[in-house]
């Protein structure tokens, strides 16, 4: 006990100590004139310069958006722990006006921004933000109805599920899928910046990135998914099965802003497995449906319906405590073969 009464009586007096040591080498001037040089440079004209700091979609706010939207998508897996309540519909009624209003603050934001930046008065963005949230709500049943086929294609696709609700509330996939449904349908709206505040925030937390711009069927399964990217004009049809690490992107993005709008990225047919480290990569570029798209392959030309691609067989290394050097070809299933 009186160890530690000592103790703490030497560590408050280090901290006076060190606080007098430091408050002998401040000089407020210098100071002073540090934070006005500051400032000085925040009126230099950049285009990160924005003072106004409530007048542009709030990063917090958007991802408070996406949890309390999940809680709607999937009533009963996701819901505010502070609230008690003996009637579940009345809870989700206060979370879907209340996800109504806060959405609807965001975009009257955001419709300010991007190539509408001074196209539209306050008052004809609270007008078009208003129409874009009832559009946006009455399209919910569809998006679930999307998220409900991505479910049942996970628990068929992966037989390590235990679960429906499992994959649920454990899964990735069924994460950054179902941000990227909610996304797309504010980015078909053409609601600027929020979507792809979505996508991120799912992106961050799974590390799987889909462009809200891209095209996705139904029955879209993604598993452990680390490292996946989908292009914004990527065209995806349905019960594809894509692994970790796939890149379905553009060729180049050297022509910057002068490709904006332009196909850039990859079409892929129905039923198609990709499996993981493939990267597929082109606007012209299709493959076709029934197809399987093996491990680490890299794809630049389109891939006929019905084929299965494969790298060449790949070759293993192994030195002996001797130093002999044994090479071995490390054999593919036969069912596989390579195609250029």
């Amino acid at each position: 006990m009186h160890k530690l009464i000592l103790l703490s009586a030497f560590l408050a007096d280090s901290k006076a100590f060190e606080d007098e040591v430091m408050d002998e080498f401040i000089r407020e001037d210098e100071i002073d004139g540090l934070v006005r040089r500051v400032l000085a440079d925040f009126e230099g004209g950049k285009n990160i310069d924005i003072l106004d700091i409530f007048s542009k979609p709030d990063k917090d706010e958007v991802r408070e958006l996406v949890d309390n939207l999940f809680k709607i998508v999937f009533p009963g897996y996701f819901r505010h722990r502070t609230f008690k309540i003996y009637n579940p519909k009345n809870s989700f009624a206060v979370t879907i006006e209340d996800i109504f209003y806060h959405l609807n603050k965001q975009i009257i934001l955001a419709l300010d921004y991007c190539n509408l930046r001074g196209t539209m008065t306050e008052e004809e963005r609270k007008l078009e933000s208003y129409r874009i949230c009832v559009a946006f709500f009455e399209r919910i049943p569809l998006i679930r109805e999307y998220v409900e086929t991505d479910l049942l294609a996970a628990f068929d696709g992966d037989p390590a599920a235990g679960c429906l609700e499992e994959i649920i509330l454990a899964y990735p996939g069924i994460m950054a899928t179902t941000v990227y449904r909610l996304a797309h349908e504010l980015y078909l709206l053409k609601v600027p910046v929020i979507p792809r505040l979505m996508t991120e925030y799912a992106h961050s937390e799974t590390g799987i990135d889909i462009h809200p711009g891209a095209t996705i069927g139904k029955y879209f399964f993604i598993d452990h998914g680390t490292g996946i990217v989908v292009g914004e004009t990527a065209v995806i049809g349905k019960n594809v099965k894509i692994y970790q690490g796939v890149t379905v992107g553009a060729l180049s993005t050297r022509g910057g802003q002068k490709l904006s709008g332009k196909k850039r990225h990859p079409t892929i047919g129905d039923n198609v497995t990709i499996y993981a480290g493939a990267s597929i990569l082109g606007g012209e570029t299709v493959i076709g449906e029934n197809s399987v798209i093996g491990g680490n392959t890299f794809i630049t030309a389109s891939v006929p319906p019905d084929t299965r691609v494969s790298m060449k067989n790949p070759e293993m290394e192994y030195r002996t405590t001797g130093n002999k050097r044994v090479v071995e070809e490390v054999p593919q299933s036969e069912e596989w073969y390579y195609i250029i």
